[in-house]
């Protein structure tokens, strides 16, 4: 989710200006009021000092408000008048703030359902439902995953202070198998994982979580029909043209013919 804001933030006309992420969830409807729209000096117990809300340094770029589903209905009605009026005010103050921020939303509730049900406001569900993005579960662009793991790889060297090249060619294959239910996150917490245990320059089974590893056994079992599968739908979207259907597969053309010859894939 964060990699599409700051995708859809650094890809358009506010680039230059911050982007704010807020993890709605993870507060409650006092703090999270207080860190949207700031607050002054004695507004409540704790406010010993004035505080710049999220909103007021998010003024000229995107606010990134994630898990909107979890946000009270009190916030949702102030939420709705900073939408309509671009204004708000802070907390303990009756000075309105202007403010000029584009609003990015994103979670994993049905908000229509919570409409139904009058725990989230109809008028502000269809202020934010401008532009709907829905993208797909990682085990449905299976095709990303060598991608995401070479991106990984780069980062978590930098992060961890290590040299490792690549995972093996088992890891690959656990991987492309494996079903994410905690989609990208999920891949990159395995790696940082591997990573954390991992001693030479290739990553093999032995680094990855007990929970994949344990899979290696029950992969072998379908694995050619899973490869036949992947390589099959590689080959058609590519027009059968070999060098790109291996490229999206983030293997070698050398390796999509041998296997074009081992399973003999042909055009139906």
């Amino acid at each position: 989710k964060e990699l599409i804001a700051e995708a859809l933030h650094y890809g358009g006309v506010r680039s230059q200006g911050p982007l704010v992420k807020v993890n709605c969830s993870a507060l409650s409807e006092t703090l999270l009021e207080s860190e949207l729209f700031g607050h002054v000096k004695g507004a409540f117990t704790s406010a010993v000092t004035d505080k710049i809300g999220r909103f007021k340094k998010a003024d000229g770029g995107t606010i990134f408000l994630d898990e909107i589903g979890d946000v009270s209905l009190n916030v949702q009605q102030r939420l709705l008048r900073v939408l309509q009026e671009k204004e708000f005010e802070r907390v303990g103050e009756s000075t309105s703030i202007k403010v000029d921020v584009r609003i990015v939303t994103a979670t994993n509730q049905d908000l229509r359902e919570k409409v139904r049900r009058r725990e989230f406001r109809e008028d502000l569900y269809y202020r934010l439902k401008v532009m709907v993005l829905s993208p797909p579960p990682l085990r449905d662009r299976r095709k990303d995953i060598p991608l995401l793991v070479e991106h990984f790889i780069k980062k978590l060297n930098q992060k961890l202070k290590k040299s490792i090249e690549d995972v093996s060619r088992d890891v690959y294959k656990i991987f492309m198998d494996y079903e994410w239910p905690g989609n990208v996150r999920e891949l990159e917490n395995t790696l940082e994982h591997s990573f954390v245990l991992c001693n030479k320059s290739i990553i093999t089974a032995q680094d990855l979580p007990i929970e994949l590893r344990e899979r290696k056994t029950t992969y072998y079992v379908n694995v050619k029909s899973k490869e036949y599968e992947i390589i099959l739908q590689a080959l058609e979207k590519s027009q059968w043209n070999k060098t790109r259907a291996a490229n999206s597969l983030g293997i070698s053309r050398r390796t999509i013919y041998n296997k074009i010859k081992e399973y003999n894939i042909r055009p139906k």
